[in-house]
Order: C-alpha cells, then sequence, then structure tokens
C-alpha cells in the first residue's frame, strides 16, 4: 500500500499548518490534499499528502495535480489583469468593443468589469446545453454573445459560474488572437515554472488526482427550494464530477473550472497579486495593475447563490462571505473545497486543493483552518 504521509517543508513560526494539515487527514476530513503559503514572495509552507485516489492505492506525491474547479477562475481573471495592465484590454469598455456579436440582444452597454465581476447578467445559458458544449468554445461563447441578460446588467451580483470562463476568455481570444488557457501558459504560469494549466495535455494525465463527490444530498444542484437562476447554473449543463476523469474535461479550455493544479502553483502564481506584480524576480504587473483587482465592482445578495457578495476585479473581497483580517484581500474558492486566499496587506498567499469534496463552492472549513493557523502565525 502507497504511503500518504505528510510530506514537504514548513518554515520555523509556522508548525502550526502542519499540524492542522495532518489532523485533517488523519480525522478523514482529506483523503488527499496540498497546502502552500507564500510571504513576501518566499514559500514559507508546502505540504502535501494522504492519497490521489478513493481506494487509497496512490499516495499524493509532489508533484499530483487535480482539477480545482472554480479556483481557476483567479487564473483566467489574473490574465486579463495582465492584458488590461497592458494596455491591451480597458475594463471600462463595452464587451462589444472586442467582441462586436457580443452586443445582441441589448448587450452593447455591458462593460468588461460586468464580467469580471459576476454582474453581466449572464450566470447562465438560455438555452438548453449538454456536457459536450462545455468542449465546443464556438458554440458556448456565440450562445452567451446572443441571448438577453437574466437581469440589468452592473445592478446585481449573480455567481456565473460556468460562463464567466468563457466570456474573459472570448474578450481575451479577441484581442490577442491566442486562448485563455495559451496566453496564461505562456505568459505567466511557464516563467514562473508554475504547475497549473487551463487545458491540460494528455502527457500530464498521469499525475492527475482523482475527485471524490460529495455525499448525496450534498452536491450542487441536490438543494430543495433553489432559485431559477440557481436551478439554470447547476442543472444547465449538470455537474458530474466524473467528467473530470475524462480526457475531454480535461484537455478542454473551461475557463471558469476546468483547470488543473495544486496548492504550490495556486499560490506561488498569485504571489505575483500579493508582492506588488513581481515573483520569482520577474515583474508581471505594475502595482496599481494589481491593485485594480481589490476595486469593488459590485456588493449585496448574490442572486444565484444568495449569499452576501462583494466582488472586485475577478476576485471576491474581504467583508462578503469571508471575513478576512486585512481589508485588501481578495479569495475564490472552488466546488469541493479549493481556495485561494491573496493578502496584499500581509503580502500573502494561501492556496488549498484537496480531492475530498464537500457540498460548498467557496472552499469550506479545512482550508481555512489552515489560513486561520497561518494568520496567527504571521501576527506573533
Amino acid at each position: 500500500m502507497a504511503d500518504g504521509s505528510v510530506q514537504g517543508f514548513v518554515r520555523d513560526g509556522f508548525e502550526t499548518a502542519r499540524t492542522v494539515f495532518e489532523e485533517n487527514l488523519n480525522s478523514g476530513a482529506d483523503i488527499g490534499a496540498s497546502f502552500c503559503a507564500t510571504k513576501d514572495g518566499e514559500t514559507i509552507v508546502d505540504l502535501w499528502g494522504g492519497y490521489a485516489d478513493a481506494a487509497r492505492m496512490q499516495a499524493w506525491q509532489k508533484d499530483t495535480i487535480v482539477n480545482v474547479y472554480s479556483t481557476t477562475k483567479t487564473m483566467t481573471a489574473l490574465t486579463a489583469l495582465l492584458l488590461a495592465d497592458r494596455g491591451e484590454l480597458d475594463f471600462d469598455a463595452p464587451v462589444a468593443r472586442y467582441w462586436p456579436e457580443f452586443a445582441a440582444n441589448g448587450k452593447e452597454r455591458i462593460k468588461v468589469s460586468h464580467l469580471m465581476s459576476h454582474s453581466a447578467g449572464l450566470s447562465g445559458w438560455k438555452e438548453k446545453v449538454g456536457k459536450n458544449d462545455l468542449y465546443d468554445w464556438e458554440k458556448a461563447t456565440a450562445l452567451l454573445a446572443a441571448q438577453a441578460p437574466f437581469w440589468e446588467p452592473g445592478t446585481a451580483p449573480g455567481y456565473h459560474a460556468l460562463t464567466q470562463g468563457y466570456l474573459v476568455g472570448e474578450v481575451v481570444r479577441r484581442i490577442t488572437g491566442r486562448s485563455v488557457g495559451t496566453v496564461f501558459r505562456q505568459e505567466i504560469a511557464e516563467p514562473l515554472d508554475a504547475d497549473f494549466w487551463i487545458g491540460l495535455p494528455a502527457s500530464e494525465d498521469g499525475r492527475v488526482a482523482e475527485l471524490i463527490p460529495p455525499p448525496p444530498g450534498e452536491a450542487v444542484g441536490d438543494g430543495a427550494g433553489m432559485s431559477d437562476l440557481a436551478r439554470n447554473m447547476a442543472e444547465n449543463p449538470g455537474v458530474d464530477v466524473a467528467e473530470t476523469k475524462t480526457r475531454a474535461w480535461r484537455g478542454a479550455e473551461i475557463p471558469a473550472a476546468g483547470g488543473t493544479g495544486n496548492a504550490r502553483s495556486v499560490a506561488e502564481i498569485h504571489a505575483i497579486l500579493a508582492n506588488g506584480g513581481v515573483a520569482k524576480g520577474k515583474r508581471f504587473l505594475s502595482e496599481a495593475g494589481c491593485r485594480k483587482a481589490l476595486e469593488l465592482q459590485v456588493e449585496g445578495t448574490d442572486l444565484v447563490m444568495n449569499v452576501p457578495a462583494r466582488f472586485g476585479m475577478g476576485f471576491g473581497l474581504a467583508g462578503g462571505m469571508l471575513p478576512l483580517p486585512n481589508p485588501n484581500s481578495m479569495f475564490w474558492g472552488g466546488y469541493g473545497g479549493s481556495l485561494v486566499i491573496i493578502d496584499m496587506d500581509a503580502h500573502t498567499t494561501f492556496g488549498y486543493a484537496m480531492n475530498k469534496m464537500v457540498g460548498t463552492t467557496t472552499g469550506d472549513m479545512r482550508a481555512f483552518g489552515l489560513a486561520m493557523a497561518m494568520w496567527d502565525a504571521l501576527s506573533k
């Protein structure tokens, strides 16, 4: 049987993070997971352990990667922030400036900032779509370009669970002539030697951990009394965790939900934002370009998730559904429990990725407990 013991390192003073991480595995809260933290651009915690499969036959290795669902959105947002910082993308411009077909059905005034902040009124497709349509970029984007918004754009947040990636990704494609996964890989992941993919090559399949779905009754779409918008998000198309095992899912660019990586790549990539645009000695963005992510775009009760939301430019901001100790902080999580937190005041990032899923779409107590242990250690 494989050895699933905890591997990696913690810098002196951060031993509590290892204790919490081990407790999650020992209690069965986690089966396999990774956790990483950076401070001032340096990696201070890098842990992994447990098993990459439900049968507990394969140990979670240093280079194990896993589908992180909506934590992928932060990589798509970072790619857009990069283009904006270079002057190639204007968040205040109408989407139709870059994507003329998008103006159809009264959408000519929707701004790119509305796409970034889940307030464009396009939280799902009005046409019936199936899982294979997620692999058809042209169809997925053309349907969104043609439809009318579900609510008046800019007036309220409503989580664009799958659609945000196609919307922002198509703007990126129209500007650069390259897919968002390609821009992300060439401009961010490769220069950092970071193991995160929006569109995973088949050569990497052997390293991917098996996602273990939430228990029956806790999965997305299982709740009674869902609003029409929430049901549309959950059922059109339905969320099938088993699909993440397929080559079609892994290889497709699904920039809001299909990314594959681990805690190390998530934390080390977002060190760019936590450290004023510099990571691993390379400058990616200006300080102002990073702080653009903190600009509040919309707040209120999310029309899809029915929780308090505060959205900046591509990230959730402190004071919404997740309390954060420092005001200049942002976060996002993925279905099942993955999470990234970026604290610009403390110049820290925390990343967590796992394979045992719970029913949340925005992170859960496993990751938050690790973050609290880190904040406690940082404050000493």
